[in-house]
């Protein structure tokens, strides 16, 4: 039993380490072997399996070290920034204020600061960090050249970490359009862009924008194009504190991908997929056209021979006193619903003068709850089976029925067809204009570029860094479970059933075993006890011999009263027979003393031939 209690336990370390290695299939696959452990090992094999699966439990093994590289472009690109010089070099501060607003908050205020992230993984690795909150930030650096929308994608690429989460805030970019009017020093709201791209979160609505200005080749005016909410859920993004990848990708014909993580959450067409759409329409309402007085909207009309029939009473209540109605017995018609409570005194600070005359409140009045009811009893009232109401003619099918107007159509005089909006206005910078409620939003590893492959690199060698340092410091499967059930109490009942309970099976079935009959159970016919010693074994079995040639020499009728017992006494030898045969199966297993071995050669103690 012993044995069995210990190797139980193997069992369940060798569960529980399986659980805390388990964090991928091929780990898994690999140690296969190892989990398994054979009930029948010995009892010195199943005490090592223990240590061993107790030291592998309690060392994990060591975490990989993550080396901070920055990231190095491989190919072209218009715009590249790590910030990893530790500056702001190349930035420019903005120095304008807002219009339309009080002063003490209309400058662009915000502190704009080069810093490490918090409790960050790679020493080394700077971003550009949104210091201050409840100011306006605007900041922005220019470009190597113009980008110019001609035959090649445009990809935007960055990094956000809201540190601190996200209250009310947003932390998108604008590509300043190339005008000559842009100066960065005096970059503000209003300032032309061409593409606003990024995150953006207020209360509970989570936003991934993707927004450009359309330029009408037939009025010349600009006007915002939206694109359709992504369909998936974005609010992890905002509140786990990782770093994040946004990526914009804009080509040629007309399509377009926005990546979180290097995953599309949105993709569309800049023809089909925007609001307002990119081109009007070719007719449009006729603003100056007006609803006939005699047009009849009326689908319905009250039918006018339609008469009230002589009976039909309109003054009939709905409700009638119910005459069945009979007063319950104990009602107490002299006691009222409420009495002043008894136990009210009037307050110190009562003013009569002020308060008027004090009076108790209300209780209810206690001899009324053994009674059916207090008061004056009055007949509950029941539908009035003659009540028609107000009586109205029926509706029938208007005759003069023309439907619901609507002003004419006529050609759209601003009426354009632009089949390559993918060609908007050239832009020479990129700026960050942000309020926020919420500090220390981190930027990093900016980049413009007209290469998937050099996007990616540059997304690897970054913020794929990142993830690996996160990945390689987040707890275990383990420590995660718990993290997530702290968050989702009732995932505890998943961990129960999936867990806990083939645990419990297992014990059951390792701890469970065959009950062994008690001494007083015994017969001479039965198994020998395991504490029968070898010689004790001999003499029982010349007895029973001895006992057998006595059978044979009974008398002829005691022979033929026990040819009646034949069949169960046969039935009992070959049992009795069945379990030498294991006892001495199992007795040839076990080790043989040097006693055993001397006692065993002996003439007397060799076992008959068996034919």
């Amino acid at each position: 039993m012993k044995q069995k209690w210990l190797l139980c336990a193997a069992l369940l370390l060798a569960g529980a380490s399986a659980i805390l290695a388990h964090e991928t299939h091929d780990h898994d696959h690999d140690h296969d072997d190892d989990d398994v452990i054979d009930i029948e090992d010995d009892l010195d094999d199943g005490v090592e399996e223990v240590e061993e699966l107790k030291h592998e439990a309690s060392t994990p093994p060591p975490l990989p070290k993550v080396t901070y590289k920055a990231p190095v472009p491989t190919g072209d690109v218009y715009f590249a920034e790590n910030f990893d010089k530790g500056t702001l070099e190349g930035w420019f501060l903005s120095k304008a204020k807002k219009d339309d607003i009080d002063d003490e908050i209309a400058k662009y205020d915000g502190k704009w600061e080069v810093q490490e992230m918090k409790d960050t993984k790679l020493p080394g690795d700077k971003g550009l960090v949104l210091v201050s909150r409840a100011k306006h930030h605007a900041i922005s650096a220019k470009l190597t050249k113009p980008f110019v929308f001609d035959t090649k994608p445009l990809i935007v690429q960055y990094e956000v970490n809201f540190q601190n989460g996200i209250e009310c805030g947003g932390a998108y970019v604008k590509l300043l359009s190339k005008t000559r009017e842009l100066n960065l020093d005096q970059f503000h709201d209003k300032t032309p862009y061409t593409i606003m791209f990024g995150p953006d979160k207020c209360g509970e609505d989570y936003k991934l924008h993707f927004i450009f200005r359309h330029k009408s080749p037939k009025t010349g005016m600009y006007e915002e194009k939206h694109a359709k909410r992504p369909d998936a859920d974005l609010k992890n993004y905002f509140t786990d504190k990782k770093t994040h990848l946004y990526t914009l990708v804009l080509n040629p014909d007309n399509s377009f991908e926005i990546l979180v993580d290097q995953t599309v959450v949105n993709s569309g067409n800049l023809l089909s997929d925007m609001t307002p759409a990119v081109n009007p329409p070719r007719e449009i309402e006729d603003p100056n056209d007006q609803k006939p007085e005699d047009w009849d909207e009326r689908a319905k009309i009250p039918d006018p021979d339609a008469v009230k029939p002589d009976d039909w009473d309109e003054d009939a209540p709905a409700k009638i006193p119910d005459e069945d109605a009979v007063k319950p017995e104990g009602w107490l018609d002299d006691e009222p619903e409420y009495v002043a409570d008894p136990d009210a005194e009037k307050p110190e600070d009562w003013d009569e003068d002020m308060d008027g005359e004090w009076e108790a409140p209300q209780i209810a009045n206690p001899k009324c709850e053994s009674a059916p009811g207090c008061g004056a009893w009055q007949r509950p009232t029941i539908d009035n089976p003659n009540y028609k109401g107000k009586w109205k003619a029926p509706m029938i099918d208007n005759p003069n029925y023309q439907g619901i107007w609507k002003p004419r159509k006529i050609p759209n005089p601003d009426f354009f067809e632009d089949l390559e909006p993918f060609r908007m206005t050239p832009f020479a910078a990129l700026g960050l204009e942000l309020w926020s409620m919420t500090s220390d939003i981190l930027f990093d590893n900016f980049i413009i570029c007209t290469d998937r492959a050099v996007a990616d690199d540059w997304g690897n060698d970054g913020w794929g860094l990142k993830k690996a340092a996160d990945g390689a410091a987040e707890p275990g499967v383990v420590g995660q479970m718990m993290a997530a059930a702290e968050e989702r109490p009732w995932l505890w009942v998943v961990y129960i059933l999936t867990v806990a309970l083939p645990v419990f099976l297992v014990v059951l079935f390792c701890c469970s075993g065959k009950k062994q009959p008690s001494a007083a159970e015994y017969k001479k016919t039965d198994a020998p006890q395991p504490d029968v010693n070898e010689e004790e074994k001999v003499e029982e079995k010349d007895k029973g011999e001895a006992e057998a040639e006595e059978i044979h020499e009974e008398k002829p009728e005691e022979k033929q009263r026990g040819d009646g017992d034949a069949g169960s006494a046969s039935q009992e030898e070959e049992e009795e027979e069945e379990e030498e045969e294991e006892d001495e199966d199992e007795e040839d297993s076990k080790p043989i003393t040097e006693e055993e071995e001397t006692v065993n050669r002996s003439p007397r103690n060799r076992k008959p031939r068996r034919d």
